[in-house]
C-alpha cells in the first residue's frame, strides 16, 4: 500500500456529463471511489484497469488543480482539487496503482465476493468432449476423432489440450504438418454443422515464404477435412444434397496485399494449385493496428464532444440542457463501421457456404487468434441456435476465444503503461539540473523499453461484441440474452475483476509457474453471470426459441440459421453512453427512390433539398454563356432503380403525359450508373408541349441535395468539367436539331419522345397509334429481301429501314445494291406513304438525275436505339428556314460523304 500517498481528499469538485457536484474521493488498492456530499447521486466506483488516460492540467484562474480521467467504457469525468499537492498525490498514486508489472497484481487475484456466488463451475463449463459430442463427433459421424497430441501443450503452446482432427490423419502426419503452419497451429475442427456435416476448421497462415514452400502433409490434412462427407467410416449420407454445391473454401481474413506481403517474412498464403476441390477467398479485414487506430478516432471524437460541451457549460450554464455536440462525420471518418461491415460480410459468406452449399470452410488470418476467432464465433452464432442461449454463448467464448488462444492480456492492455498518464512539464526554477536530467532519462527509458506491449493492444473482442450486437439488433427475438448482457461482458473484459480474460491462452490459465494455476486463484466470470440476480437482468423478454425449430415448415421458417444484413450497421450507442440519434442520426425508413427531372438554368443557384444518400445528389455548375436553353438532367439512383426491360413488347402501355417544365424531359436510358445524363434539343415556339413517358415501376425521388460537394475541392473541378460538357452539349444539340428538324413535326413521331406503346418490335402487326395514325410493322433492318417479298406495300418503308438497299432506275429493272443515288431517287418518286402531313420533299425541286442525291440524312438503323422502330418513329428531317439547304453537288459516282455509313447526318 505504499503506492497510496493520500487515501482521502474532501471538497473535490467532480464534473461528469456537464454536471458539477462536490464530494469526497477515496483511493483503495483497486478502485477510485467518489462519494457525493448530497448523497442524491450513487457513488462512483472505477477499477484502475478501466482507466485509459489521465491528464493533469495546470491550475485554473480560480486556483483549482484539475485531473481529467478517461475510462475504457468511454466515460469522462474531471476532479478539481483546491490544493496542488492533493492533485499531485492523487495523480501519482493512481499512476502507480494502474501501471502493474505483473498479472498477479490485478484485482482478480484479490477479489472475493460476499456472499459467494451460488455456482462455482465457471472454469469447467466448457468440456471439449461434451461440446463436440453434442455436435455429433463420435456419434453421428466417424469422420472426426479426438487427439491428445497436445495434452501437455508441447505440440502447440497456444492451442487447447484436446484437438479434433480427421480420422484418416495420424498423429505422425500432424507432427510434420505442424512445421508448415505458424506457431504450429494446424487446421483443426471447431464446429460441425447439425444439418449436413459441414465443418468450420481454423488454423494459422502457412509458412510459404519467398521460395514457395509446400507441405504434402498439410495438403493431405486439408484434403481429408474437405472430404469428411465421404469418409468410409462416416455414417453421414454420401448422396448429394438438393440445391447444394461443393464449394469448399479457404478463408483468408486478411487483405490480399497483406497476405502476399507476409511471404517476405517466411509466411504467406496457400498456393491453390496444391489444394484440391477448394477455392480461396480474401475478406480484406484489416490488421489489429488499423483497428486500434480506428477505435482511437472514435474515442477522439467522443472526447472532443465532451470538451466542447464542458466549455459551453462554463460559458452558458443552465441554458443548453440536452445539447448534442458530437461530430458524426468524425465518427464516420474513423472507418469503424466499415470494419464491422467487413466482418459481417465474411460471416455471411461462411454461414452460406456451410448451410446452403453443404461444404466446408477453413479460416485463418496471420496467427489464427484474432480475426479467425471473430469470424468463427460469429458464424457459429448464425448457424447454431444453441450458441444464442446464455449457456451456449458462454461455451462458445470458452471454446473459440479462450481455448484457441486469443491474447486477451496483450490485446486488452491490462498492465497499462506510463504513456497514459500525462502531466504538464514542470518549470526548471524549483528543481536542480540533475533532477531534470534524471526525469528526462526516465522518460526516454519508458518510451523505448516499457511501451512495447502497447503496440499489441487492439479492440478485437470488443469488435466481436459490437458485430454480435448488430446481429442481435437485426434479430431481436432470436437471442436468450439481451443488450445488457453484452454490455456487462464488455465492462468486465477490462475491469480485471475475474480471471477469465486475464491471460493469453489456455496453457497460461491451466498451468501454474510457481504454484497453483490462475484458474484456481481467480473466479470465472461465468459464475457471476449465472447467478440468479444477473440471470434475471440479462434475459431477453422477447426471446422465442420456437423460431429456431429446424422442422418448422412455416412461411417464415429459416431452420434456425440467421443471415444478417452486413450493410445494416450502426454504432452501439448504449456502449458509448450516447443516444442513438446522437451517434447514428435519426432513423429514416427505407425509401424507394424514383428518377426526377431537375432543370438547371443559365444562372443556376444550388438547389435546396434534402436526401439521405450522397449518391443521389448532383452539384450545380454554371452554364456557359452561349447556352440559353435549359438542360434536362435525369438523376437516377444506382441501387434503387430497376433495370429497364430488354424489349419494348414487355413494357406496360403508358400514355404520354405533358411535361410541366419548359425544357425537354427524358427517360433515363440506363441504370448502369448512379447518374444518367442526357441532353436533348429544346422545344421551339411552334411546338411548346413535349411528352415524356415514365414507367410506373420506376420510383420517384424526393429531392436532390446540393451540398454534397459544398465543403470539398471537387466543386471547382466539377464546375470546370460541367462547363466544358455543357458547351459541347450545346453544339451537339444544334447539330442534332439540324439533322432532326422540328418544323411541323409532332413530338410523338420521334423515338425518344414517343410513348412505349408506339414502339414495335420487328415483325409485329400494324396497330393504331394513340394519335390515330397507323404504325406499320417494322421489318428487320438487316433483312434485305424479306420486307419486299412478304409485304409489297411496305417496300417504301424498307428503303429507310435498310439504307444499303438500292432501287431500280426504272420500275422494271431488278433491285441491286451499291447505289446510293438510287435510294435518293426512289425516296422522291416512290415513297408517298411515308409522309405524315404535308409533302416533306415538296420544296425540293430536283431532277430525276441518278447522280444527284437528295439531302436526306438518313439515320443508320444500326445505331443503338433504332432497332425495332417503325418508320413513323424515325425523325425525317426538313429544311430549316434559318439556314440554307445542304445539297450534295453532282458527281459521277457517290462519294464517301454521300454514303454516310455512321448515320451522323450531313452538315
Amino acid at each position: 500500500m505504499d503506492a497510496i500517498r493520500v487515501s482521502k481528499v474532501a471538497e473535490v469538485s467532480c464534473t461528469k456529463n456537464g454536471t458539477t457536484l462536490l464530494g469526497t474521493i477515496h483511493l483503495t488498492a483497486h478502485h477510485i471511489i467518489f462519494r457525493y456530499d448530497d448523497e442524491k447521486e450513487k457513488e462512483m466506483w472505477v477499477p484502475y484497469p478501466l482507466i485509459s488516460l489521465v491528464t493533469r492540467l495546470p491550475q485554473t484562474l480560480q486556483g483549482q488543480s484539475p485531473l481529467t480521467f478517461h475510462s475504457r467504457t468511454f466515460d469522462t469525468f474531471s476532479l478539481a482539487f483546491n490544493k496542488e499537492a492533493d492533485a499531485s498525490d492523487v495523480f501519482n498514486s493512481v499512476k502507480e496503482l494502474t501501471v502493474a508489472t505483473s498479472v498477479k497484481q490485478l484485482y482478480a487475484f484479490f477479489y472475493s465476493p460476499s456472499p459467494p456466488f451460488p455456482t462455482s463451475d465457471g472454469w469447467s463449463i466448457y468440456s471439449p468432449r461434451e461440446e463436440f459430442g453434442r455436435m455429433g463427433v463420435g456419434s453421428r459421424t466417424k469422420a472426426w476423432r479426438f487427439t491428445d497430441i497436445n495434452k501437455d501443450y508441447s505440440f502447440s503452446p497456444t492451442y487447447p489440450s484436446r484437438l479434433v482432427v480427421p480420422t484418416r490423419i495420424s498423429d505422425t502426419t500432424l507432427q510434420y504438418a505442424s512445421k508448415y503452419r505458424s506457431k504450429c497451429r494446424i487446421p483443426v475442427l471447431t464446429y460441425l454443422h447439425w444439418a449436413n456435416y459441414g465443418s468450420i476448421t481454423r488454423s494459422s497462415q502457412p509458412m510459404v515464404g519467398i521460395t514457395q514452400n509446400r507441405s504434402v502433409q498439410d495438403e493431405k490434412l486439408i484434403e481429408s477435412i474437405f472430404q469428411t462427407h465421404h469418409s468410409p467410416d462416416s455414417r453421414a449420407s454420401t448422396g448429394s444434397v438438393y440445391g447444394a454445391t461443393a464449394t469448399n473454401l479457404i478463408i483468408d481474413a486478411r487483405p490480399t496485399i497483406n497476405a502476399v506481403g507476409n511471404t517476405a517474412k517466411g509466411a504467406g498464403t496457400e498456393n491453390m494449385d496444391h489444394y484440391k476441390d477448394s477455392k480461396k477467398a480474401y475478406l480484406g479485414i484489416d490488421s489489429i493496428h488499423v483497428m486500434r487506430e480506428s477505435l482511437a478516432k472514435v474515442v477522439e471524437a467522443l472526447r472532443d464532444a465532451e470538451v466542447l460541451l464542458a466549455s459551453i457549460n462554463n460559458e452558458l450554464p443552465d441554458q443548453i440542457a440536452g445539447l448534442s455536440v458530437l461530430d458524426r462525420q468524425a465518427l464516420r471518418r474513423s472507418g469503424w463501421l466499415r470494419h464491422i461491415q467487413a466482418i459481417l460480410e465474411g460471416t455471411v459468406l461462411i454461414t452460406r457456404n456451410i448451410h446452403v452449399n453443404s461444404s466446408h470452410v477453413l479460416i485463418h488470418c496471420s496467427d489464427g487468434w484474432d480475426r479467425t476467432s471473430q469470424l468463427s464465433a460469429l458464424a457459429q452464432i448464425c448457424l447454431d441456435p444453441f450458441y444464442r442461449t446464455i449457456r451456449g454463448f458462454e461455451i462458445l467464448v470458452e471454446k473459440d476465444w479462450l481455448s484457441f488462444g486469443h491474447k486477451f492480456l496483450d490485446r486488452c492492455g491490462h498492465l497499462s503503461s506510463d504513456k497514459f498518464f500525462v502531466s504538464p512539464t514542470e518549470s526548471g526554477g524549483g528543481s536542480s539540473g540533475a533532477e531534470a536530467a534524471q526525469a528526462f532519462l526516465v522518460s526516454v527509458q519508458n518510451r523505448f523499453a516499457s511501451q512495447n506491449h502497447i503496440k499489441e493492444t487492439s479492440p478485437v473482442f470488443h469488435q466481436f461484441l459490437e458485430a454480435l450486437r448488430q446481429i442481435q439488433r437485426q434479430f431481436p427475438d432470436r437471442f436468450e440474452f439481451n443488450e445488457r448482457f453484452l454490455n456487462q461482458l464488455y465492462y468486465h473484459l477490462y475491469s480485471c475483476q475475474f480471471g477469465t480474460f486475464l491471460l493469453n491462452c489456455e496453457r497460461d490459465r491451466r498451468v501454474g509457474e510457481d504454484g497453483p494455476p490462475p484458474c484456481e486463484l481467480t473466479l470465472s466470470i461465468w459464475d457471476f453471470f449465472n447467478s440468479p440476480a444477473e440471470m434475471e437482468q440479462n434475459r431477453n423478454p422477447s426471446y422465442n426459441p420456437e423460431l429456431d425449430d429446424p422442422t418448422s415448415r412455416a412461411a417464415t421458417a429459416d431452420m434456425g440459421v440467421l443471415f444478417p444484413n452486413p450493410k445494416d450497421v450502426r454504432f452501439w450507442n448504449e456502449l458509448y453512453g450516447r443516444s442513438d440519434e446522437e451517434m447514428n442520426g435519426r432513423v429514416q425508413p427505407p425509401q424507394v427512390l424514383e428518377p426526377e427531372t431537375v432543370t438547371f438554368p443559365d444562372d443556376e443557384s444550388p438547389i435546396q433539398g434534402t436526401q439521405s444518400s450522397p449518391l443521389d445528389s448532383l452539384p450545380p455548375s454554371p452554364a456557359p454563356a452561349g447556352l440559353s436553353k435549359l438542360v434536362a438532367i435525369s438523376v437516377t439512383p444506382r441501387s434503387l432503380s430497376p433495370a429497364p426491360p430488354k424489349s419494348s413488347s414487355s413494357m406496360p402501355n403508358i400514355s404520354p403525359r405533358p411535361s410541366s417544365s419548359t425544357a425537354d424531359s427524358f427517360r433515363p436510358i440506363s441504370t448502369a450508373s448512379a447518374f444518367s445524363l442526357r441532353g436533348f434539343p429544346s422545344s421551339n415556339s411552334s411546338n411548346p408541349s413535349l411528352t415524356t413517358s415514365t414507367s410506373p415501376s420506376t420510383p420517384k425521388s424526393s429531392g436532390v441535395r446540393s451540398d454534397f460537394f459544398s465543403n470539398t475541392s471537387v466543386k471547382s473541378v466539377w464546375g470546370k468539367l460541367s462547363s466544358n460538357a455543357s458547351a459541347a452539349l450545346s453544339v451537339v444539340q444544334d447539330a442534332y436539331n439540324d439533322v432532326r428538324g422540328h418544323d411541323g413535326e409532332s413530338p410523338e413521331k420521334t423515338s425518344e419522345l414517343s410513348s412505349r406503346d408506339v414502339l414495335r418490335a420487328w415483325g409485329e402487326e400494324s396497330v393504331q397509334e394513340p394519335m390515330g395514325s397507323v404504325v406499320p410493322a417494322s421489318p428487320n433492318p438487316w433483312d434485305t429481301d424479306s420486307s419486299m417479298s412478304t409485304n409489297p406495300s411496305a417496300s417504301s418503308s424498307s428503303i429507310y429501314d435498310n439504307p444499303w438497299r438500292t432501287l431500280p432506275r426504272h420500275p422494271k429493272d431488278p433491285v441491286t445494291d451499291g447505289s446510293v443515288s438510287a435510294i435518293s431517287r426512289a425516296q422522291s418518286s416512290t415513297s408517298p406513304s411515308i409522309q405524315q402531313g404535308p409533302d416533306l420533299f415538296a420544296e425540293y425541286t430536283l431532277p430525276p438525275d441518278p447522280t444527284v442525291a437528295l439531302p436526306s440524312p438518313l439515320r443508320n438503323p444500326l445505331e443503338p436505339g433504332l432497332a425495332g422502330m417503325s418508320l413513323e418513329s424515325v425523325a425525317v428531317p426538313t429544311r430549316r428556314a434559318d439556314r440554307p439547304t445542304p445539297i450534295t453537288p453532282p458527281s459521277s459516282k457517290p462519294t464517301s460523304s454521300d454514303i454516310d455509313p455512321l448515320g451522323v447526318g450531313f452538315s
